[in-house]
């Protein structure tokens, strides 16, 4: 294939699906997906440091709020890549709606229209996916969410920004050195279910 001929399917391919390679983002709020943990030392908690649950390769540590930021979760690995940022999820200071807006504009300004809707089909929780592959073939995702009543949610408004690639490449390390993971993954059998047992009463 010539470079003519790849350029034009590239463009095609952004216009066709409103994301193009260079425009992948990887910063948000000053953090950086593919960063070593270490550079942000003044900005995380690292006493708060915990491996994730069925994700025992990742490790999550607590951001120290400002004030823009409420919270937030900075994941990076300990297997493929021990030390890089996988994944960044911050809650913004501000809670309301009309920033959630304000937001959502400016993102759709930067990186088009989102890809797939992924909040509840009552719009309780309003969250949008966007997907993206930079030019070092990075899978990348960003989530935007505003929520203001599902308490099984993260409330207010959030911001979701991963490295799916990397999450897996995590994931398969561990699996990897630890074969005993995969071989004690539970065999479904039929049984007789006693309803009296698993439904409320």
């Amino acid at each position: 294939m010539n470079k003519k001929l790849l350029f034009l399917l590239l463009i095609g391919i952004c216009f066709v699906t409103g994301t193009c390679l260079a425009e992948a983002p990887s910063h948000v709020a000053g953090f950086k997906l593919g960063a070593d943990i270490s550079d942000y030392k003044d900005r995380v908690d690292m006493t708060t440091a915990m491996p994730i649950r069925y994700a025992e390769s990742i490790t999550e540590v607590e951001i120290i709020k400002s004030d823009l930021l409420a919270s937030g979760l900075i994941a990076y690995g300990t297997c493929a890549a021990p030390g890089k940022v996988v994944r960044i999820k911050l809650k913004y200071a501000d809670s309301g709606r009309d920033f959630y807006d304000n937001l959502l504009a400016q993102v759709e300004k930067k990186f088009g229209k989102p890809d797939e809707w992924r909040g509840d089909p009552f719009h309780i929780v309003i969250a949008w996916k966007w997907s993206f592959v930079d030019r070092f073939n990075n899978r990348i995702s960003l989530i935007l969410q505003h929520n203001k009543q599902d308490t099984d949610e993260k409330i207010g408004n959030s911001i979701k920004l991963t490295m799916t690639n990397a999450v897996d490449r995590e994931r398969q390390c561990y699996e990897k050195s630890h074969p005993e993971v995969r071989e004690s993954q539970p065999v479904k059998t039929p049984v007789q279910l006693d309803w009296d047992l698993l439904i409320p009463r």
